[in-house]
């Protein structure tokens, strides 16, 4: 029987793998494998085939329909006319709400990188039926993101 959990890179899967020591399994039963960690940064734009759910263009629609009715508003009393100043008040709204969104999106993805929590380690251990529940309470006791267990799995 394999139990697979994943860990974050911390002293608690230390604890947990020298509990699983000291209950009788052996080293060659233990498989530890760390993550590498993304190095170049998310993209910003969406592609086709690839959409993280963030519009950059979603402030400029809302800021840009703002300045068009004020454009148009203020319009009629402006040398230019309504139709001008709607278009300016557009071009406007949508250029400062593109960079507002832009500005949130690229500070939040540079806090998401410095605070990523995630799976960093994933530990497989190659026990008995009768030692299930003793290595999945050690796990869980030293803080596992999560537990997967593969019973019945034959070599081939």
């Amino acid at each position: 029987m394999y139990i697979i959990a994943s860990f974050e890179q911390s002293i608690f899967l230390e604890l947990a793998i020298t509990a699983l020591e000291q209950i009788g399994i052996d080293k060659r039963q233990i498989l530890a494998v760390p993550l590498d960690k993304r190095t170049e940064e998310r993209k910003l734009f969406d592609s086709m085939h690839r959409a993280d759910g963030v519009s950059l263009f979603d402030g400029a629609a809302v800021l840009g329909t703002c300045g068009m009715l004020l454009g148009a508003i203020y319009g009629m009393v402006l040398a230019w006319g309504p139709i001008l100043w709607g278009l300016i008040g557009l071009c406007l709204g949508m250029v400062v709400g593109f960079l507002l969104k832009l500005l949130f999106v690229k500070r939040r993805n540079r806090k998401v990188t410095k605070e990523q929590i995630s799976t960093e380690v994933f530990l497989l251990i190659d026990c008995d039926a009768e030692e299930k529940k003793l290595v999945e309470r050690i796990l869980w006791e030293n803080d596992a993101l999560g537990i997967a267990k593969l019973d019945g799995f034959v070599d081939q």
